[in-house]
């Protein structure tokens, strides 16, 4: 069976992250993506407490497309070190999870 995978990172712009989307869907790494923001953050870097405001980027894949997914989002982020995570997606209906798998498929 598949995993199906949510994969979520930030940038500091919605056209960043509309960037980023765009071509992991082009490359056929996610089959979606959706931008929101701006949030505010705060955080901790290089020992200085900073904040900001950020936009949060959603993608869905598959696990197969996972490792391939993050590189490309490390590679192509504004930023040095960029979180990227994912969560699991445990359910959903099943031609949607079909869709996701077709569109993801190299």
């Amino acid at each position: 069976m598949t995993d199906y995978l949510q994969v979520s990172t930030t940038v500091d712009s919605r056209d960043a992250g509309m960037a980023l989307i765009r071509s992991a869907v082009e490359a056929r790494l996610a089959a979606s993506g959706q931008v929101f923001g701006p949030a505010g953050s705060v955080f901790r870097h290089l020992d200085e407490l900073g904040t900001g405001e950020e936009w949060q980027v959603f993608l869905r894949t598959t696990s197969d497309r996972y490792s391939e997914l993050e590189k490309h989002l490390v590679d192509e982020h504004p930023w040095d070190n960029p979180e990227v995570t994912y969560t699991v997606i445990d359910g959903g209906s099943a031609r949607y999870l079909e869709w996701l798998r077709r569109e993801t498929t190299s």
